[in-house]
């Protein structure tokens, strides 16, 4: 039997699906297939490429917040056209070039250059906001294809996971060929369908739960919340058809605290450690 799990999107709190697939390990539960929006790209990106959960979670403390800062670039542009009363350049904060040059990098430890070289079934989920429609990143193109679903198969595993976590406003829309991606979960946060497609009998769906709001909560905490809701509203139809759906809190993370990663990381091994049982009935 081979098992799944598809990692939703969720800003920095993507951590803690490193440490669900810690807990997981430590339990003797072996991930066959693997998929991510995101946040979720990034982790899934890292295993299928043979880097542990623990490792992981190590290189996101080193990297992480060099790939979350606001890069001055785009923003001087925008600020330029502005003042010069031209069409508006801003597209986002941080042009996501970090991102996609560190992934490559730890590719290549790994002996990838494209998606294709990966041994271990891999989605990835991005939109084309041209075109409105949803990529998928994958080494496995499934027979069973969609039509409102374009498979690519040779692209870099940094442009990929760029592509997909090019969360608007945030980050500049990754461009390749020609092709404007953004964030995958404006349509799929959380790939089960995909993962399904590559063969997996179970599928482990992990996403995060939509923080409360009180009169303590401030626009960072609003937002997050928003964020959560849409997620879990757009993959409705995903969550049900997977075997399991660990929802993880993460108390009031932002977007991209960096300052909670190791918070994040325990939320994600703790959930799976609370329902390991079940886990282990369902997916076992």
């Amino acid at each position: 039997m081979k098992i799944g799990v598809a990692l939703s999107g969720g800003g920095i709190r993507g951590i803690a699906h490193a440490g669900v697939l810690k807990a997981l390990e430590d339990n003797n539960i072996k991930i066959d297939i693997i998929g991510g929006t995101s946040s979720g790209s990034l982790i899934a990106a890292l295993f299928a490429m043979g880097y542990s959960p623990y490792y992981i979670y190590i290189l996101f403390k080193r990297y992480a917040k060099d790939m979350v800062s606001v890069d001055p670039a785009p923003i001087a542009q925008g600020v330029r056209d502005f003042v010069l009363n031209k069409k508006l350049g801003l597209t986002g904060f941080n042009s996501g070039d970090n991102i996609e040059i560190e992934y490559n990098n730890l590719a290549l430890r790994k002996g990838v250059k494209k998606i294709a070289d990966v041994k271990i079934p891999l989605v990835i989920t991005s939109v084309d906001i041209k075109k409105a429609k949803e990529y998928i990143f994958t080494n496995n193109i499934p027979n069973r294809k969609s039509k409102d679903i374009e498979y690519i198969d040779n692209i870099s595993i940094g442009k990929a996971v760029r592509a997909s976590s090019s969360f608007p406003g945030i980050f500049c829309p990754c461009e390749y060929e020609n092709n404007s991606f953004l964030d995958g979960g404006i349509l799929d946060n959380i790939p089960v369908l995909e993962v399904k497609k590559q063969g997996a009998d179970k599928v482990l769906a992990v996403n995060f739960k939509a923080d409360d709001i009180d009169k303590e909560s401030n626009l960072m905490d609003i937002i997050m919340r928003t964020l959560d809701i849409m997620g879990n509203k757009i993959s409705e139809d995903c969550l049900r058809k997977s075997d399991f759906v660990l929802t993880v809190e993460t108390d009031k993370t932002g977007l991209l605290d960096v300052s909670k990663l190791d918070e994040c990381y325990k939320y994600g091994y703790d959930s799976v450690i609370k329902n390991i049982d079940k886990i282990k009935k369902i997916l076992t």
